[in-house]
């Protein structure tokens, strides 16, 4: 290559870790040496701001706007993100061009041996309403507190002593090398966040010889099961502040997509599953978008605009 390959990132320790896993897949596939790419550490707001939650400063955009236009600019070529970070509505110019085989989509609990032994109001760290939502659904008597910032940065709060107990991801647990912590939810007791555990890359739609190396390093099975999760938060209408969580498992040429939505103190609750095709799950990721809806107190259903 003339020129390396400028991948830009989010500069903390898990995004810097994903940026490496899309570097190496590059090389792997295209039989790039560690010259031709290049990691490209950007400061979001996200990272920026800690100490309020999303939803008052933008939501997920805090996480992607910054190297939105790194990519307008030139001054990247792609961008690595987690997937459960992007926003579902993005540029026209910009396209999710590949994602990486997805990890482990549980969330994993820390404090505790499970939800059920947690003691009677004990304060949970978390800065996901999805989170906070199931677990005062499982149990009412649990008061969530703000966690907001890395890995690291949430742990340090848990030892602390500034809550009783967190939940993170697995993917990111894992891809950290901290296999061994905490304890893993089971999806069944609280299905995960739309493309948890999904590695994405963008770039601009109008830049054909990224696109067609990123192509390389498709993971088919993941695009399609974490596309036809966002299908359903854009029918939804949802956004940060939007409790939902869904899950698409490949089986073929269809997906079986499990969904649900919850009031903020997880009082109210719909959910629903469907058979979605695989390479065009709009149409029936919408319809099972509208069962939720139609099967939501009416409370509920005010709470999304789809």
């Amino acid at each position: 290559m003339t020129a390396p390959l400028r991948l830009g990132t989010r500069g903390s320790p898990l995004a810097l870790t994903q940026a490496r896993m899309v570097a190496d897949a590059l090389a792997a596939a295209h039989g790039l040496g560690e010259a031709d790419i290049e990691i490209v550490p950007i400061r979001t707001s996200g990272d920026r701001i800690q100490d309020r939650a999303l939803a008052e400063l933008g939501g997920k955009a805090l996480w992607t706007k910054e190297l939105d236009r790194a990519l307008h600019e030139g001054e990247i070529d792609l961008a690595v993100h987690s997937m459960k970070d992007v926003e579902t509505i993005r540029p026209e110019t910009i396209v999710i061009a590949a994602m990486l085989p997805r990890a482990d989509v549980r969330d994993r609990l820390i404090g505790a041996e499970s939800v059920a032994a947690l003691p009677q109001g004990a304060r949970i760290g978390t800065s996901s309403p999805r989170r906070a939502a199931q677990l005062r659904r499982l149990r009412p008597d649990l008061v969530p507190v703000l966690f907001r910032g890395n890995v690291d940065t949430r742990l340090a709060k848990l030892a602390a002593g500034e809550a009783d107990a967190t939940l993170l991801a697995a993917a990111g647990l894992d891809r950290l090398g901290r296999e061994g912590i905490g304890q893993s939810v089971p999806v069944d007791t609280m299905l995960p966040a739309p493309a948890q555990g999904a590695v994405g890359i963008e770039t601009l739609g109008a830049n054909h010889r990224v696109r067609a190396l990123l192509a390389a390093i498709d993971h088919a099975a993941t695009s399609a099961c974490v596309r036809a999760e966002r299908a359903l938060l854009a029918a939804l209408g949802a956004d940060c502040r939007s409790p939902v969580a869904a899950l698409a498992i490949s089986a073929g040429a269809t997906l079986h997509l499990r969904a649900e939505i919850l009031s903020e103190d997880g009082a109210e609750h719909a959910a629903g599953e469907a058979q979605v095709a695989a390479n065009a799950p709009h149409a029936d990721a919408a319809a099972l978008a509208r069962q939720l809806l139609d099967a939501a107190p009416p409370a509920l259903r005010g709470l999304f605009a789809g």
